[in-house]
């Protein structure tokens, strides 16, 4: 284009905008998708994983291509390898109080109703695993708008000494932890990759050593073993390394027993203090497992004590989107995706649980054998519960008390599965393996 004899060309940082071609240099310093100087909390892969290139084929063939053998002796695997693991889960379906009001209010489209009932589930189950208290520090992976976070501030209401870290590796629009202005608690907002994010370095949890309660909604596939890695092998593991008493373990040692047993006498049990552990708990609700990764992946020792590796884990994982994407559209449905799309807009659009409208290459028209839809969403079931079970492994091995529910009704959304964990000195609700 011209105007003025002024040409203008595409950034070359971001091609989605122009720039005068006379004024380029200029641009570059200023543009904000220039890269930027890493902060502290900034560490190359630290949470990656190591990566075995001896495991990983260089290129393996779509689900669509593989023989009609070749995919059975796949199915066979999968279902010898979830042999004794329990494909139903409990249901930990709740609510909170905090939510009461705006989940009552009318003007709610059905996109946002869906979504509140999500976070007061999660909430409901963050209260009941004793989560919920003064003093320690909630780090939201793949924050989004920051709601979830958001709530938790509103059921906290004038909890002491509790920070919020909303970590996004994406610049997000319409976010709504700028709005808290509360004395007692502090949002701070990190852009970037949980795989790069080391929390030891973040000011207030170096200097402060509160103990941290990781949550999450809709933490998409690899993101998840990236957040636990974080929180664990990185966070947590930092704390026995230096061998230092952290914030919350020295508010124990100053209170003295007959203060605690007075305490408990009274009924304030939520001012007792527990046992301390860097991870407080981990509340995330799972999603998207075909976008996992094996390099990123906990649970490589779980899937290779069942004689599995990374060939098997790539096309479980593919095959895990049978279980959301494997149904068909109804015209009903076809006719209001449209007014779905647009409601989303106005809504949390970034958190992708889209109730089974996500379309991938693996189709069942294109698989050899022509599994039924319901065959296909078994199986699909069956890689995610696999997965999930990597996990919860991993956790387990890594001193918690691990358990997977269903926190919301499949009609709210189909990735309805929360992955709740507590250190096993904490008081928990019952496990599931």
């Amino acid at each position: 284009m011209e105007e003025d004899a002024r040409k203008r060309i595409l950034c070359p940082l971001d091609p989605k905008h122009t720039v005068y071609e006379d004024q380029l240099a200029k641009h570059l310093k200023k543009c904000n998708s220039r890269e930027k100087p890493k902060p502290d909390f900034y560490i190359q892969d630290i949470n990656a994983g190591l990566k075995d290139e001896t495991e990983i084929p260089e290129q393996l063939v779509p689900i669509s291509s593989l023989s009609e053998e070749q995919l059975e002796k796949l199915i066979k695997k999968l279902r010898k390898a979830s042999e004794g693991l329990n494909s139903t889960l409990k249901d930990h379906i709740m609510s909170h109080p905090a939510l009461h009001d705006a989940l009552n209010d009318p003007k709610n489209g059905d996109s946002a109703a869906k979504h509140l009932k999500q976070q007061a589930s999660i909430l409901g189950n963050i209260e009941k695993l004793k989560l919920l208290g003064p003093r320690r520090c909630f780090v939201e992976f793949g924050a989004g708008k920051g709601k979830l976070s958001h709530w938790v501030d509103i059921a906290l209401k004038d909890a002491e000494k509790v920070h919020f870290i909303l970590v996004e590796k994406v610049t997000t629009r319409f976010k709504v932890d700028g709005k808290h202005r509360k004395k007692n608690s502090v949002f701070e907002r990190l852009q970037i990759d949980i795989q790069h994010l080391c929390l030891n370095k973040i000011p207030v949890l170096r200097e402060g050593k509160l103990p941290v309660v990781g949550i999450g909604k809709h933490l998409c596939g690899m993101a998840t073993d990236l957040a636990l890695r974080c929180l664990i092998e990185t966070y947590a593991a930092s704390f026995e390394e230096r061998n230092e008493e952290p914030l919350a373990k020295r508010i124990k040692n100053d209170k003295t027993e007959k203060e605690i047993y007075t305490l408990a006498k009274e009924g304030n049990e939520k001012n007792v203090p527990e046992k301390w552990n860097p991870v407080a708990g981990i509340v995330i609700a799972l999603c998207c497992h075909h976008r996992c990764d094996w390099r990123h992946y906990v649970g490589k020792e779980y899937f290779r004590a069942l004689g599995l590796g990374a060939v098997e884990f790539h096309y479980f994982q593919r095959m895990s989107s049978w279980a959301t994407c494997g149904m068909r559209k109804t015209s009903l449905e076809t006719s209001n995706s449209t007014t779905k799309r647009q409601d989303n807009q106005n809504d949390d659009s970034e958190e992708h649980d889209d109730g089974g409208y996500r379309i991938t290459d693996d189709g069942a028209d294109s698989l050899p054998g022509l599994l039924s839809v319901e065959e296909k969403k078994k199986i699909g079931h069956l890689c995610k519960l696999l997965i999930d079970q990597g996990r919860i492994q991993y956790l387990q091995q890594k001193g918690f008390s691990p358990a997977l529910q269903y926190y919301t009704d499949p009609l709210v959304s189909l990735e309805n599965v929360l992955l709740t964990a507590l250190p096993n000195h904490s008081s928990s609700p019952e496990t599931t393996a």
